[in-house]
């Protein structure tokens, strides 16, 4: 029978979560770097064994983790077998946090800066990974999106990292933001049908897309609109929250941004909006069904200051046209007094015949759906604040 294991990441750990594929009793795993922020944790499409964690914290900087086991054990790639993960006093050695932005070999200087909150230019600096998007054929190599907003890849398992600098280098970087968050890259969806292509997306710089693997990137951001920006239908600046497609049509995009749910039927040349009957078009997840690629699903999210749910009722909002007319699914979700938040890479879907998916909550709760978002159930209640979800279909 096929078997359904959830990576979690949050703010104090990372958590495993497995079922067979009934999913009805589940097996908690965890915490595995305890005390640290896991911002993000994904496997491998190539080999579901290999998982890759981003383990971060403010006070020893960023260390990228990888298992070969399926998370039974971890180990720092780029760190010798044997050789120590902590200094002499103590502290964690980050082996594998090499991540450095293309410099000018003139003066060893970024060869651009960015805009600051208070509109000046700022230089570049690294300060953590965001998301980690392995490669959907080859185990050892992941593209890397970070903060402040650049691209890397490992090709070696993650014991080297090397920019994508034609993403920084192509123009617009100057005048790239950070949103409220800070300047981050956090999401990177590959193209199954065309290896050269992927798309990427930032806050608050916007969408972009690169169809020769990153070597040159154009940013897909015509039709968007934002109102507090000081050119609503500006090239860039746009926070944008998430993107998902499903993989058997890579030109049909849909988004979440800061406010609009929006979509794209051409890869990104030109977006329309499709928030329709939502409650509000505020919010930060997007995702896809896994057999049902016009089946949509977001959760709302009451506003950009107070990020709880409308009313205080949790309520994930399906589409099965595509936008635009949304459906309230609620059975087994709190309806009262319900004040958490879902952030941008907590939602992901299961390919098991029944879809299952899968969200959760700054409140510490994993919520999941054996049957497409119909009847809800929490597999966790009292994690800490919960920063991602990715599901992984076994054999």
């Amino acid at each position: 029978m096929s078997g359904v294991r959830v990576l979690v990441g949050t703010h104090k750990g990372a958590f495993i979560l497995s079922s067979d594929g009934k999913r009805s009793k589940w097996n908690v795993s965890g915490p595995f770097f305890g005390g640290w922020e896991i911002y993000h944790m994904k496997g491998s499409p190539a080999d579901p064994n290999r998982l890759y964690a981003s383990q971060t914290s403010g006070w020893f900087g960023q260390i990228i983790q990888r298992s070969d086991d399926g998370g039974t054990t971890w180990f720092q790639p780029g760190t010798k077998p044997g050789e120590e993960t902590k200094t002499s006093e103590g502290f964690p050695k980050t082996e594998s946090n090499k991540f450095v932005y293309d410099t000018s070999p003139e003066t060893g200087k970024s060869l651009t800066t960015h805009q600051w909150y208070d509109g000046t230019q700022h230089p570049w600096e690294f300060k953590r990974v965001w998301h980690l998007e392995p490669s959907l054929t080859d185990p050892n190599t992941v593209y890397a999106g970070v903060e402040d907003a650049a691209m890397f890849r490992t090709t070696d398992g993650g014991q080297s990292w090397h920019e994508l600098a034609g993403l920084r280098g192509h123009g617009t970087g100057p005048k790239w933001a950070p949103g409220a968050g800070g300047l981050g890259l956090h999401t990177i969806l590959l193209d199954r049908r065309n290896s050269n292509r992927m798309y990427i997306a930032i806050s608050s710089a916007g969408a972009f897309r690169t169809d020769d693997t990153g070597k040159t990137w154009k940013p897909i951001n015509q039709g968007l609109r934002s109102e507090y920006i000081p050119d609503p239908k500006a090239e860039i600046g746009h926070c944008v929250h998430r993107i998902a497609m499903h993989h058997s049509r890579p030109d049909v995009l849909f988004m979440q941004k800061h406010w609009d749910v929006m979509r794209s039927d051409n890869a990104g040349e030109s977006w329309h909006e499709i928030s329709g009957n939502l409650p509000s078009d505020f919010g930060f997840v997007v995702d896809v069904h896994a057999h049902e690629p016009n089946t949509v699903y977001v959760i709302p999210i009451k506003s950009d200051s107070e990020h709880f749910p409308p009313e205080g009722k949790l309520r994930v909002y399906r589409s099965r046209s595509g936008g635009n007319e949304w459906e309230p699914l609620t059975k087994g979700l709190p309806q009262r007094d319900c004040f958490v938040n879902i952030l941008r890479d907590a939602m992901a879907v299961d390919s098991l015949e029944s879809c299952g998916i899968y969200f959760g909550t700054t409140g510490g709760q994993v919520y999941m759906s054996p049957d497409g978002g119909d009847n809800w159930n929490a597999i966790v209640h009292d994690l800490p604040a919960v920063f991602s979800v990715e599901v992984q279909t076994l054999p």
